[in-house]
């Protein structure tokens, strides 16, 4: 081994440099505050070190650590069953696909059925390739079913040119119906094990252990939304700030602060945390997580990065790579188009069938609610629509018919929030009104509002028009598409939700549309009914 080559190694793997030896043109940099945090970056911890060594760059004094000798944490036990789970419930679904459809298949040979049985077990490994079996695609989001739907399609098309072989024909004949139901029943064993994952997390277990990073009012309002949302199965740990001791607000809502923005690395191995999530916005926060991450290199825990968008959905995101730096593009919301002209052809196709069926219902309701006490059957309330449109919403009568009047002697016990009225025992409910609202069965008549184009199944609420002027800009964007009888409101706890919950929640739905998300919304909502979630 030459000499030069010796003295090159030893100048990669010399001793950490002290605060003295750090350049002023990395001081200048990173800032004052941050020409510190490079400093303790530089010196020895005493928690236990997450890597063997380290390294440095002797020409610019940048900290770099060795991935190959990182101590790699291994991965959770419940990651490890869950997708040993869903590889055995695909291999179980290709098996029983090639065994149910075999007998209809005519005479197969043994040599065929060698091959079947191949194609069935590299079944889960064109799931492999396709990355269905990736963590992050665990419990959200709809890519892993439509990357099993596209496994199933680049089946089809193997077993279409194999046909081209005469000797292969029966086989192909067996791929080319047996993979759609294999196909099938492989969404249907992701679907089951997405709700056993759902209800695990709901109850605090199958969750990565995550640390937050950054600024105390991103911390606090990260660690509230991640709580909100334990199907995504991050359960927060601890946080590092900027200021260690000004961070009352974060214990206050019960989020241990484990150091500042320089004690990440220790903190993570003292809490065993195996992932971080970066919530800062400051000029050198792509720098600070760039170290950050060299820091964590083969390590195997996960540094994430929060952007702050907190109404755009994921699949409006994009990167967009360049020479110098990827950059992120956010797609316009989709407000008109084919799909919409789709959406309002199936909403009243199915408000009009819903309608006929449901005819006999309607006439009970409608007969209970007015002979059970005085007053019309229906209840016309002004709305406003689409594009600041005002309309009358139908629902079935609930209260009493002079409710408006007594609205004002009521209004200091409001339990709602601070727009929307609520009040758990109403005095103005009558007992069948009470009953139609257990079972939102008070909504049916806005079927026929669906009918006339004034509204959709699945949007945000439809607003009073005393509402309209306590709106603030961005949620004038609700008015921006057609209200619906349910939305993510509705499914995500009704009148138990605060305003900017509400909020959020409508300006998401208008935001991030789709014919998939309107589906997820209506199963969703058969679940809120049954529960009876907010309803009062």
């Amino acid at each position: 081994m030459s000499d030069a080559f010796m003295e090159r190694l030893d100048n990669v793997l010399a001793p950490d440099p002290s605060p003295a030896t750090i350049p002023a043109a990395a001081t200048h940099q990173f800032g004052a505050d941050d020409s510190l945090e490079l400093r303790r970056l530089a010196e020895p911890s005493t928690a236990p070190p997450l890597t063997k060594t380290s390294a440095v760059l002797p020409t610019h004094g940048r900290p770099v650590y060795d991935p190959f000798t990182a101590r790699r944490r291994q991965n959770p036990e419940w990651l490890v069953a869950y997708t040993a789970t869903l590889v055995t419930g695909d291999v179980v679904a290709s098996i029983t696909a090639a065994c149910v459809l075999m007998p209809f298949t005519g005479p197969i040979s043994v040599y065929g059925l060698a091959l079947a049985a191949i194609g069935a077990l590299a079944w889960p490994a064109l799931l492999m390739s396709l990355s269905t079996y990736a963590e992050r695609l665990h419990g959200t989001g709809a890519i892993e079913y439509r990357r099993v739907a596209i496994a199933g399609v680049i089946a089809v098309a193997v077993a279409g040119y194999a046909a081209q072989v005469p000797a292969l024909v029966g086989l192909t004949r067996l791929l080319l119906i047996g993979v759609p139901v294999a196909t099938v029943l492989t969404l249907l064993n992701r679907a089951l094990n997405r709700w056993r994952l759902h209800a695990a997390r709901r109850r605090g277990f199958m969750t990565k252990r995550v640390v937050l990073v950054g600024r105390d009012s991103a911390v606090l309002d990260l660690a509230k939304r991640l709580r909100r949302d334990p199907a995504c199965g991050l359960q927060v740990v601890g946080a590092c700030v900027p200021q260690q001791s000004a961070s009352q607000s974060l214990e206050q809502h019960g989020v241990a602060v484990l150091g500042d923005l320089t004690h990440v690395v220790p903190a993570v191995d003292e809490v065993g945390a195996d992932a971080i999530v970066v919530a800062s916005a400051s000029e050198t926060a792509g720098q600070y997580l760039r170290d950050l991450s060299w820091r964590l290199e083969g390590t195997n825990i996960d540094v994430l990065a929060a952007p702050g968008l907190l109404e755009v959905a994921p699949h409006r995101l994009q990167i967009r790579p360049t020479t110098t730096v990827p950059l992120i593009q956010i797609r316009e919301p989709e407000f008109r188009g084919h799909r919409r002209v789709v959406k309002g052809i199936l909403d009243r196709v199915a408000a009009a069938a819903l309608l006929v069926l449901g005819l006999p219902l309607l006439l009970a309701v409608g007969a209970a609610v007015r002979f059970s006490s005085p007053g019309p059957a229906l209840y016309r309330q002004r709305r406003v629509g689409k594009r600041g449109v005002c309309f009358d919403v139908l629902k079935f009568r609930s209260m009493v018919v002079d409710a408006d009047r007594k609205l004002e002697e009521l209004l200091p016990q409001n339990e709602g929030n601070a727009v929307l009225f609520k009040l758990h025992r109403d005095p103005r409910v009558t007992p069948v009104g009470r009953f139609l609202r257990r079972y939102s069965l008070d909504e049916l008549p806005q079927l026929i509002n669906v009918l006339k184009g004034q509204m959709s199944f699945v949007g945000p609420r439809p607003a009073l028009e005393r509402e309209i002027a306590r709106y603030g800009p961005d949620m004038h964007r609700r008015l921006l598409v057609k209200p619906g009888i349910t939305g993510l409101w509705q499914v995500s706890g009704r009148s138990n939700l605060s305003w900017d919950e509400a909020v959020e929640l409508d300006i998401r739905y208008v935001e991030n549309w789709s014919l998939g998300l309107d589906l997820a919304i209506l199963l969703r909502t058969i679940r809120a009914v049954l529960r009876r979630a907010g309803a009062y």
